[in-house]
C-alpha cells in the first residue's frame, strides 16, 4: 500500500512541476492558464489520491470519512478550476489583451 501512495504522490509532484514549468516557459497569458489549470488540477488529484490512501492505513470510521471528505475537496477543486480559469481568460479578454504571436517580442 504504501509502495501505491508514493507512485501517487510522484505522478502529482511531476505534474505539478510540469505545469510550473508551463508557466515559466509558454510566452502569453492565455498559454500559460493551460498548465495552471490542467495540470495543477491532476497533480492535485493524484496527491490527494495519495492521502486519502495513506489515511486509510489504519481503518475506521474516522478514517473513511476523512478520506471522503478528501475525495469530496478533489471534487470541488474539479469544479471550480475549470471555472475560475475562464473567468480570468474572460477578464483578459475584456480588458483587451491579445493574444502573443511569433512577430512578438517576449517580456
Amino acid at each position: 500500500m504504501d509502495v501505491v501512495v508514493v507512485l501517487f504522490l510522484f505522478a502529482g509532484l511531476f505534474f505539478f512541476t510540469g505545469g510550473a514549468i508551463g508557466i515559466l516557459r509558454f510566452p502569453d497569458f492565455y498559454s500559460r492558464l493551460h498548465p495552471a489549470g490542467k495540470l495543477d488540477t491532476l497533480g492535485l488529484l493524484l496527491s490527494m489520491i495519495a492521502l486519502a490512501l495513506f489515511n486509510l492505513h489504519h481503518f475506521s470510521l474516522g478514517t473513511v470519512l476523512t478520506s471522503a471528505k478528501i475525495i469530496i475537496i478533489v471534487v470541488f477543486v474539479f469544479l471550480a478550476s475549470p471555472t475560475a480559469t475562464h473567468a480570468i481568460v474572460d477578464a483578459g479578454v475584456r480588458a483587451g489583451l491579445g493574444p502573443w504571436t511569433k512577430g512578438e517580442q517576449r517580456r
